[in-house]
């Protein structure tokens, strides 16, 4: 049989048969092996994007020492470096970079589905005031701060940066304050940090992303107007709060369904999981779709729904979620700091040694000054103070990262653009490689307070569980709704504040 394909195929290969057409002769060969790349190359490079970020992170974890003295989203970058130099030596022009679109749309929402899938919610809802005041108050701070100081060194350097009007530097300002959560979780994993810390940095950095995407587009709309009046300013700061609480109720909505969709799987185990991804994503591009917050829309679907999930659906299926949003979200990630290395190499590029130094040095005075004065003001508030040590690692743990790379890149075509672009890429790469790589020697020098390396055991969980029925109950008694009121309003929690409530009233009487 071998044999005889070995014969056939050159045969049919070479046969021809010779048909008259239209009164001309046309020869029809029969091709037996052709290749058609053009028919597969958008799912063939993306399939070779993937299988190269994937081998680059695998060989790191087999490099020996490398990845303990350097975080892997630096070796990331240095990969598309190398890979971004190759095509731009080979090709003589710039490389594919990250399209803004395919960054928002595609890869940010499984970090942030993962990120608060995960969530460690007693943590976070505990910590919510704090974050809160970091992310909202904080970014604004360093928006304004940025963004007006620079307007400063253009309105003192008129020569090469006078056409830089104030709008185009809060823009910038808005752009450059986005702490990226994607580097941030990176490198704050690798460290094990006390819980506190952690919950603060990365619940700061990912509600961080919504507030400054929300002033992007607000300074944005300013830019394409003839001119701002007052009003117009009310409107933006009212359309800041919409945006931001219509992608929490999106978010809520979706996670509400979500978990309504679980109860009734119990016959189709198997399909389960899409669910949740299904319900996650959809929140994200309906908040986009309306011009609300996408980030805040799965975050709170994600948290919403992850209590109800777990316990509808098989151990199995839990599994199965947990796997692919790890795995999801950890080629996301390989593939931005891989695309940031990538795209760097470009003929884009306006260099100004006043605005890059400037840029650099103002985001690390103004996030800086904002931790401390902003953690002065929320210690009086709070029964655990954050620790002076773990303000310093707040502040240094500004990474930036994919955030406001893409969005630079939106920005409208103006004569200043490069230079806003140029500016950007050096923050990023200052960042992520010297803060990125000194932080953990740092965090050891500071003596910075590690988490327990040890699970809870379970006298501990019966008593924290204890101690927050108890308080849930004398909540309840003297009618106060605060966290712990909240934090649980299972059967078996209101069962233990009504008797709590009963034993209360009882000995009052008595």
């Amino acid at each position: 049989l071998p044999v005889a394909l070995w014969g056939f195929f050159p045969l049919w290969g070479f046969y021809t048969s010779k048909t008259r057409l239209q009164g001309k002769h046309r020869a029809c060969v029969c091709v037996v092996f052709s290749v058609d790349y053009h028919h597969v190359q958008a799912p063939f490079e993306i399939v070779l994007w993937i299988m190269l970020a994937s081998l680059a992170k695998l060989g790191f974890h087999w490099s020996g020492r490398l990845p303990a003295v350097v975080p892997e989203s630096c070796l990331l970058i240095m990969v598309g470096l190398l890979v971004g130099g190759v095509i731009y030596g080979v090709r003589h022009s710039a490389p594919p970079t990250l399209s803004a679109d395919a960054f928002f749309l595609f890869l940010l929402p499984p970090i942030v589905l993962d990120a608060g899938y995960f969530l460690p919610g007693r943590l976070f809802f505990e910590n919510l005031g704090t974050i809160l005041w970091y992310a909202v108050v904080g970014t604004l701070w360093n928006v304004l701060g940025i963004g007006l100081s620079l307007y400063s060194l253009c309105l003192l350097a008129p020569g090469s940066l006078g056409d830089i009007s104030l709008l185009h530097c809060l823009l910038f300002g808005s752009l450059i304050a986005a702490v990226d959560p994607v580097a941030v979780l990176s490198v704050f994993q690798e460290m094990h940090v006390n819980e506190q810390l952690r919950i603060l940095v990365f619940g700061e950095s990912l509600l961080n992303d919504a507030v400054t995407v929300v002033l992007y587009k607000l300074f944005e709309s300013f830019l394409r107007m003839p001119s701002v009046s007052g009003l117009d300013v009310l409107l933006g700061g009212c359309r800041v709060l919409v945006v931001g609480m219509g992608g929490l109720f999106v978010g809520l909505f979706f996670g509400l369904i979500a978990a309504l969709t679980s109860r009734f799987t119990s016959g189709a185990q198997v399909i389960a999981p899409l669910f949740v991804f299904l319900y996650s994503y959809l929140s994200y591009l309906t908040s986009e779709m309306l011009h609300l917050s996408g980030i805040m829309a799965i975050v709170t679907c994600a948290v919403t729904m992850k209590q109800y999930v777990e316990a509808n659906v098989s151990e199995r299926s839990n599994t199965s979620i947990q796997y692919f949003l790890k795995m999801w979200s950890s080629v996301s990630e390989t593939l931005i700091f891989i695309f940031l290395g990538v795209s760097t190499i470009q003929d884009v590029h306006m260099w100004s040694w006043p605005f890059v130094c400037s840029t650099l040095l103002l985001c690390l005075v103004w996030r800086a000054t904002g931790v401390l004065l902003l953690t002065a003001v929320v210690n009086k508030l709070r029964r655990n103070t954050v620790t002076f040590r773990d303000q310093f690692i707040i502040a240094y743990g500004g990474l930036r990262g994919a955030i406001c790379f893409s969005l630079v890149f939106l920005i409208d075509d103006f004569p200043k653009k490069r230079l806003f672009i140029t500016t950007t890429i050096v923050v990023i790469l200052f960042t992520v490689f010297v803060q990125g790589m000194t932080i953990k020697p740092l965090v050891e020098l500071l003596d910075v307070k590690k988490e327990k390396g040890a699970l809870p055991s379970v006298s501990e969980e019966i008593h924290s569980r204890l101690i927050d029925h108890l308080l849930a109950g004398i909540e309840d008694v003297v009618g106060y709704w605060g966290q712990h009121y909240w934090k649980d309003r299972s059967v078996f929690t209101h069962f233990v504040c009504v008797c709590v409530c009963v034993c209360v009233c009882v000995h009052l009487e008595f």
